[in-house]
């Protein structure tokens, strides 16, 4: 068997890694965009590294763009094999695409009107909303914990990550010379005693591991909850400065967890009298199909559910969808929350506001997760004192912040206890993907001191004969 890594190699977007079975076949995991790379991301996306035309199945971990979004672009180049995901996944994929078609015509579209100025030449998006619809006839779905047969000889199992609604590690079975391997792939881990999704599913012994790292050396705080942090940005940023609290959140997992703990401060009548947008029709979208999967629950929340049919809404909420209703918000100086995507701020309508806001020393910039340190939300948690947007300067003077407590990535404890199904002498191989590469060393000398003999930190295109 061989694996080459053609993303999320030692940085934490882009996920694809292409698996050759013995007979040649080829198998994809994931088919994930990079994001935040700086001026590398558009050149990193067009280069695949491989021939889609190639490839005989994907197996996709969940529907995060970073490891879904370039689908639309592998279809276009020649793929015709079959997509497997589970129900909640292909829900959340085929929507997200779309408005990721979207996001690339309107910024195309803008970076095209400078280009032209200056005598460069136009730019072509990565996919068209026409292509990113045409992956649907793809897509087969697969239910948890059944293994499943996706090409001869070879079947699946999807377990629950507990990353986001949907989300799963990957197990592929084959026979060589007779003997059964596995082959596991953990997709996102998501954190045990999460607020609304159940906790990691156990695992089965697997051969080979591929594992995502991107808090494998760090872990998330606990000495305060998050509502509570929550409230303590709005109170100090809408009632004592009286100015916009801006929060960039992934609009599927990072977001439906906000509306649970402002739903919490509502029900507890702490949340201030202010008002609340959740500026992202593909949020409240999201939102809807997350809320048709409550299986996917944890047992708490569905016994919240049993008294609160809506744990993701509250009267304060106002949905804003169209570009006219967001530019508005601008126009609006009073005290308020928007929750805008996406997480790291290098696209969609937060950047706007972002843009709008981060002047005026009366605001503040909120981030709920990882964000990487060359995307715009990295560059301002790393203290930037200016920052440049749609080619504009910004000198910051609005307050940064991040609550890191809402990461739907597991920390070095989530992973390791995961890890810990699992009997490290028969553990031949273990790739660290999706992670920055310190970050990376540091876990797998942590791993190297449980036992597990070879942990490797694949670079981008490496390959590897296991």
């Amino acid at each position: 068997m061989k694996i080459s890594f053609h993303g999320a190699a030692r940085t934490v977007t882009g996920s694809k890694h292409l698996v050759e079975l013995p007979d040649g076949r080829k198998i994809l995991l994931d088919c994930g965009l990079f994001q935040g790379l700086g001026k590398d991301t558009d050149r990193l996306n067009r280069e695949f590294g491989f021939d889609p035309a190639g490839v005989d199945v994907l197996l996709l971990s969940h529907a995060h763009i970073d490891h879904c979004g370039l689908l639309p672009r592998l279809v276009a180049e020649g793929f015709r094999g079959k997509i497997w995901c589970t129900p909640a996944t292909r829900a959340l994929a085929t929507v997200l695409l779309e408005d990721s078609a979207k996001i690339q015509a309107d910024e195309i579209r803008y970076v095209n009107k400078r280009r032209k100025m200056q005598g460069q030449p136009l730019l072509q998006p990565l996919y068209t909303p026409e292509e990113a619809n045409a992956c649907s006839v793809f897509f087969e779905e697969a239910e948890y914990d059944l293994w499943t047969e996706v090409l001869p000889g070879v079947k699946v199992q999807f377990t629950d990550a507990g990353h986001i609604i949907g989300s799963a590690a990957v197990h592929i079975r084959f026979a060589v010379s007779g003997q059964t391997q596995q082959l596991t792939f953990s997709g996102d881990i998501g954190r045990y005693g999460d607020a609304i999704l159940r906790s990691p599913a156990t695992i089965s012994q697997a051969d080979v591991i591929i594992l995502e790292s991107t808090y494998g050396n760090s872990l998330h705080p606990l000495h305060v909850t998050t509502p509570d942090l929550l409230l303590q940005h709005i109170e100090e940023t809408c009632l004592q400065r009286k100015g916009k609290l801006v929060i960039a959140a992934f609009s599927v997992g990072r977001t439906q967890e906000l509306l649970y703990y402002l739903n919490q401060l509502e029900l507890e009548n702490r949340l201030p009298s202010i008002p609340i947008y959740l500026d992202s029709p593909l949020s409240v979208e999201a939102t809807e199909i997350v809320k048709s999967f409550p299986a996917y629950f944890n047992k708490t929340i569905q016994k919240i559910m049993q008294k609160d049919a809506d744990p993701f809404g509250f009267p304060q909420l106002k949905y804003i969808r169209s570009v006219e209703q967001s530019k508005q918000l601008n126009f609006d100086n009073g005290p308020m929350v928007i929750i805008a995507a996406s997480g790291m701020a290098d696209a969609g309508r937060v950047k706007h506001h972002i843009s709008n806001a981060v002047e005026n020393s009366r605001n503040r910039i909120l981030f709920t997760g990882y964000c990487e340190p060359r995307s715009l939300g990295g560059r301002l948690l790393s203290g930037q004192k200016e920052v440049s947007i749609f080619g504009v300067v910004h000198e910051v003077h609005a307050a940064i912040g991040q609550i890191r407590s809402m990461s739907a990535h597991g920390d070095y404890d989530d992973l390791c206890q995961w890890l810990a199904q699992q009997d490290p002498k028969l553990v031949r191989e273990l790739f660290l993907v999706h992670g920055e590469y310190e970050v990376q060393q540091d876990f797998r000398d942590r791993l190297l001191k449980k036992g597990f003999e070879s942990v490797r930190i694949p670079e981008m295109h490496s390959l590897f004969t296991v």
